[in-house]
């Protein structure tokens, strides 16, 4: 049976796309202007749709070639809006907004059955719900029913306090959201307790056997296919951090310290420690000061990978520094998936 094909424009490293391919979706194309995350996209799909290009690039004529081999069902991604975020403006016209204003010029192109815009919840209230209500009339003027939800990844079995925005319009009917009611949650030390503990002696050491079964049902799902562990790198911190780390509490912030310690570092967020019994923070571009529930050092690329529920055999390429920043950046693939499945219905 032939998959629905859809576009991911500024695809990053691909959690959009995996969770649309698991819900039985094909990507026909992918975009994004960074290579790293482009070189990662197709390292992890069977068929390198991947492309390092400008979205400008995807003109008329490259649409209308790709819609030569079949209809398009949807068009999926996270276009940037920064001109939004001018305070008293609701200029949609700002040049920071181009690539917004691409995404919808593309839609329109296309006409597909649905469209799905991930963003920072903050597009929600910029510049008074400029933003929200341009997605709204816009694309409503093109004939889609235009719903918008914000999204907890933790609704939705990650172990992750995570909140995006998604803006989905469908043709026909109106889309309702998933609400993640009936998912069970998971806990950090659910996904991560079957990881090999890092000590000093594993400095540069790339890749481990699992010490031992699945012990959670996260654990089961987030192997995938993988025999071994990679991205598992421990980063060495020096002794001092390492004894402030020490004495922060399961779930603990530099705060829980004696005041002389507050100064180590200079905003709030500072030095915090997983809860093991709790979810994530929102995993960022680098979480250089967050640290694992009981070892005394940042999470690994692998960790952060799981925690946005990357499965194991999902592998990021590139330096360590942009990994973590491919994977800070991503649509978590199993929240994306949950989208995906009641997209099923719309194409």
């Amino acid at each position: 049976m032939t998959k629905p094909k859809i576009l991911d424009l500024f695809c990053g490293c691909g959690g959009m796309s995996l969770g649309f391919e698991e819900a039985g979706f094909e990507v026909l194309l992918a975009v994004d202007t960074w290579s790293d995350a482009i070189e990662t996209y197709n390292h992890n799909h069977p068929s390198p749709v991947g492309e390092v290009s400008d979205i400008r690039n995807l003109d008329d004529a490259r649409i209308d070639s790709l819609l030569s081999s079949g209809p398009i069902a949807g068009v999926i991604g996270g276009p940037p809006c920064q001109g939004f975020s001018t305070v008293g403006t609701r200029d949609v016209e700002d040049e920071r907004n181009h690539l917004y204003m691409e995404y919808f010029r593309v839609v329109k192109r296309i006409r597909p059955q649905f469209f799905v815009i991930e963003n920072v919840q903050g597009m929600l209230t910029l510049a008074g719900g400029a933003f929200r209500d341009d997605v709204v009339k816009r694309f409503s003027e093109l004939g889609y029913s235009v719903s918008h939800s914000l999204l907890n990844a933790r609704d939705f079995g990650i172990p992750q306090h995570r909140k995006r925005v998604f803006f989905v319009g469908v043709l026909e009917g109106e889309f309702e959201f998933p609400s993640g009611s009936d998912i069970p949650g998971v806990t950090t030390h659910e996904a991560l307790s079957d990881l090999p503990r890092l000590d000093v002696e594993h400095e540069g050491v790339h890749e481990f056997d699992y010490p031992g079964p699945p012990a959670t049902d996260y654990q089961r799902y987030i192997r995938g296919s993988a025999e071994s562990i990679t991205q598992h790198l421990i980063t060495m911190h020096t002794e001092q951090t390492k004894s402030i780390i020490a004495m922060i509490p399961d779930g603990g912030k530099i705060r829980d310290l004696p005041r002389e310690y507050w100064e180590v570092r200079k905003y709030n967020k500072a030095f915090q420690r997983m809860a093991s019994e709790g979810v994530s923070i929102t995993v960022d571009t680098g979480h250089r000061n967050f640290f694992h529930y009981d070892q005394n050092r940042i999470p690994t690329v692998r960790e952060n990978a799981r925690l946005q529920s990357f499965k194991d055999d999902w592998v990021p390429l590139g330096s360590k520094t942009s990994q973590y920043k491919q994977i800070g950046n991503a649509v978590p693939p199993l929240l994306a998936e949950y989208v995906a499945r009641r997209l099923k219905k719309y194409h």
